[in-house]
């Protein structure tokens, strides 16, 4: 059985259409990318699954519609990272992290020993284990990304929804956030996670999902999505597309122009 099931999903915001008759299905294991161009309907998508904006179409966790199950279950089937970053609370790094065990009980005790371990786990996936004790309102824009992709990772959801979670980091730990999120997958999770950054996106997801004005164009493995003609007819872009390390390698070169744009 699939973890997420969508099917016609729809949703306008104003008098726009944002998605048009969205189907989708994600099994466990996959590290799936979300990527298009702005505007797509990438983080309306994610929105529509937790609930957050009117739609239309099916929706099903694991063969439940979201709306049936109480918050706490919820939160223990999915983990979101919004692309908002801020932490208005002068707290320490770890209790911020040590949110995310609340569905799994400690919003009514204290986090016991097994709580303590996921959550220290979870720092140190994101490097931010150094941090323990500063307070989250001190820290950078790049250590409060990592933060809060800690804080997804503690929930230990068996399906991880980011949006955006590689932004404004350094090279090194978009590296690492991606690479955790692979190990996920790798370990029977899946996420979905959606990316501007298509070099990330080629290297480390099993599969990609290309949307474009609220539909998906193509969905598939990296090399299959990522195509020439794809990517000048839905970025404009023309890109050099290679191979290292038994990996894909994508790297945009320059924006397309007049006759030269699909």
């Amino acid at each position: 059985m699939s973890l997420l099931d969508i099917a016609g999903l729809s949703a306008s915001l104003g008098r726009k259409t944002v998605l048009d008759r969205v189907s989708l299905a994600i099994g466990a294991g996959e590290c799936v990318g979300l990527i298009g161009p702005n505007g797509a309907g990438k983080s309306t998508l994610l929105r529509a699954v937790l609930g957050l904006v009117p739609h239309d179409g099916t929706i099903s966790l694991t063969g439940q519609a979201p709306a049936s199950l109480a918050p706490d279950e919820m939160a223990r089937r999915i983990a979101y990272l919004p692309q908002e970053r801020e932490i208005a609370w002068p707290v320490s790094v770890e209790r911020i992290v040590g949110l995310g065990r609340m569905p799994h009980g400690t919003g009514a005790r204290e986090p016991d020993d097994a709580d303590r371990r996921i959550i220290l786990e979870a720092m140190r996936a994101m490097d931010v284990a150094g941090l323990a004790g500063r307070r989250a309102t001190e820290l950078s824009g790049g250590e409060t990304a990592r933060v809060l992709i800690a804080r997804a990772l503690a929930q230990r959801a068996p399906l991880l929804l980011a949006d955006e979670p590689t932004a404004g980091l350094d090279p090194a730990h978009q590296i690492a956030c991606m690479r955790v999120f692979s190990d996920l997958a790798k370990d029977g999770a899946s996420v979905l996670v959606c990316l501007h950054d298509l070099g990330l996106a080629a290297r480390w997801c099993t599969r990609l999902v290309l949307m474009a004005e609220g539909r998906i164009i193509a969905d598939g493995p990296p090399a299959h999505v990522l195509t020439p003609d794809r990517l000048a007819e839905v970025y404009g872009i023309r890109a050099f597309i290679g191979a290292a390390e038994g990996g894909m390698v994508l790297q945009p070169l320059d924006v397309l122009v007049g006759r030269d744009a699909v």
